[in-house]
C-alpha cells in the first residue's frame, strides 16, 4: 500500500481548486479524474482503498464525487483538509452558476429567449442519458425495473417531496426481499481514521438537523428556515448522485414560487455547461430567489445547507464503515433505493422537463441530436449544452 504523505490544508485546496477547474463531465468523470490524480499520480491510497472509498460515497446519501473529495482531504489534513479540497473543488462552477444568476436576475432577461429554450432541451438530454445509464447499471434485473417503474409511477400521479420520501422509504424496505447481494471479499482498511465518538457526534448532527429544521420552520416559519430546510433536505436525500437533485428541488422551489420554472430549467441546463459537482445548482437556485435572500446571500446560503450533509455523513461513517460494508441486508436496502432513485428520475424526465421544454418537432430534432452527441460521439456534455444553446439562439438572430 501507498505511503501517505500528509499535505497542508492550501496545498489541498490548490490541488481540488485545479480539479474543480478542469473535471467536467458530472460524477462519474469526477472520480475517474481522483483516481487518476490521487491514485496514479500522488499515491495517497492503493487502488483497492480508491475503490472501498468510492464504494462508501455511492452508498451514501449525497453527492458521491464531492464526498469522496471530501474524505480525501480529511485524509490529508484534517477537518481543514476536509474543507479546503470542498471550497477548492465547489469554487469554479458555483462563482460562475452565481455571476450568471446575479445577471440573468439584474437584467430581466439576460439571456435571449433561444438560448434559454435550447437550454432546456439541453437538459432532457442530459436526464435522459442519466436515466438510462443509472437504469442499466442500478436495475439489471425484473425486481428492481419494477420497483423502478411502480416508484415512478407513484411519484407522477402524486407529485409531492414528501411523496418522493415515501417512495425512497418503502423502497428500502422492499429491498431486502428481492435483492441479494454476492458478499465482499477481504479489502484493505480506508486510510482515514476518525474516532467512533466523533463519528456519532456527527451522525446525531446530520439527523438532528434533518428532522429539526422542518419542526423549526412550522413553528416559527421564516425564509431563510424555509431555504435551509428544503435545500438541507435535498441534500441529505439525494441517493444515486447529483442529478437525483432535480426533482427533489423542482418540487421545493417551483410549487413554492421561489424560482419559476423555466428559470429553473435554464439553470439546470446551464449547470451541465460547468465543471465540478452538480449540487452547485443551488448557489444558482438561492442567487435567483424571488423574495429575500436572494442574490449572494441567498447563494451562500442554499449552497452550504446543500452541502453539510455530506460533511456530516462522510465525518460520521468512516469509523463504522469496515463494518458496515460486509452486511448484506443493509447492501440490499441501498440497491432497492437505488432501483427507486432511477424510477424518480424518469419521472422528473416527463415532469418537469420534457413537458415544458418540448413543444415543436425541432426540439425533438435537437434533444436526439444531443442524445447521440452524449451517447455515441462521446462529446462532454458542456460542449453539447452549448451546441443546444446556441441552436437555440440561432433562429432567433
Amino acid at each position: 500500500m501507498p505511503s501517505i504523505q500528509p499535505c497542508r490544508p492550501w496545498q489541498v485546496f490548490l490541488i481540488f481548486l485545479r480539479l474543480g477547474l478542469t473535471s467536467f463531465g458530472g460524477p462519474v468523470a469526477h472520480l475517474g479524474y481522483f483516481r487518476s490524480e490521487f491514485v496514479t499520480r500522488r499515491q495517497w491510497l492503493s487502488e483497492r482503498s480508491y475503490a472501498d472509498l468510492v464504494a462508501l460515497c455511492q452508498f451514501l446519501p449525497g453527492p458521491a464525487s464531492s464526498q469522496v473529495g471530501i474524505a480525501l482531504g480529511l485524509s490529508q489534513a484534517g477537518y481543514r483538509g476536509a474543507l479546503a479540497a470542498w471550497v477548492g473543488f465547489t469554487l469554479p462552477s458555483a462563482l460562475a452558476l452565481m455571476l450568471i444568476a446575479l445577471g440573468i436576475a439584474g437584467a430581466g432577461q439576460a439571456m435571449p429567449d433561444g438560448i434559454l429554450h435550447g437550454l432546456k432541451v439541453a437538459a432532457v438530454a442530459i436526464v435522459a442519458q442519466a436515466v438510462w445509464g443509472m437504469g442499466r447499471t442500478l436495475c439489471p434485473d425484473t425486481p428492481r425495473i419494477t420497483v423502478m417503474v411502480v416508484a415512478s409511477c407513484w411519484v407522477l400521479l402524486v407529485p409531492s417531496a414528501w411523496m418522493q420520501l415515501g417512495v425512497i422509504a418503502v423502497a428500502g424496505v422492499i429491498g431486502p426481499l428481492i435483492v441479494k447481494p454476492d458478499k465482499l471479499a477481504d479489502r484493505d482498511a480506508l486510510p482515514i481514521t476518525v474516532s467512533r465518538r466523533a463519528g456519532l457526534y456527527w451522525l446525531t448532527l446530520f439527523f438532528v438537523l434533518l428532522l429539526g429544521l422542518p419542526l423549526l420552520n412550522a413553528f416559527w416559519s421564516s425564509q431563510v428556515l424555509s431555504l435551509l430546510d428544503a435545500f438541507y433536505r435535498s441534500g441529505a436525500l439525494v441517493f444515486g448522485g447529483g442529478h437525483v437533485v432535480l426533482p427533489l428541488l423542482q418540487a421545493e422551489v417551483v410549487p413554492s414560487g421561489w424560482v419559476s420554472n423555466e428559470t429553473f430549467l435554464a439553470g439546470y441546463g446551464i449547470t451541465q455547461a460547468m465543471p465540478g459537482p452538480l449540487l452547485t445548482f443551488a448557489m444558482f437556485l438561492g442567487a435567483s430567489m424571488q423574495s429575500a435572500p436572494s442574490g449572494w446571500l441567498g447563494g451562500l446560503l442554499c449552497l452550504i445547507a446543500i452541502f453539510a450533509p455530506s460533511f456530516f455523513l462522510v465525518f460520521g461513517t468512516l469509523p463504522f464503515w469496515e463494518q458496515w460494508r460486509r452486511n448484506l441486508r443493509l447492501q440490499a436496502t441501498m440497491q432497492g433505493i437505488n432501483a427507486a432513485v432511477v424510477g424518480l428520475l424518469l419521472a422528473a424526465l416527463y415532469q418537469p422537463v420534457w413537458i415544458t421544454a418540448i413543444v415543436q418537432p425541432q426540439d425533438v430534432v435537437l434533444v436526439l441530436v444531443a442524445l447521440m452527441a452524449l451517447m455515441a460521439w462521446k462529446l462532454p456534455p458542456w460542449q453539447v449544452v452549448s451546441m443546444c444553446a446556441l441552436v437555440g439562439w440561432w433562429p432567433a438572430r
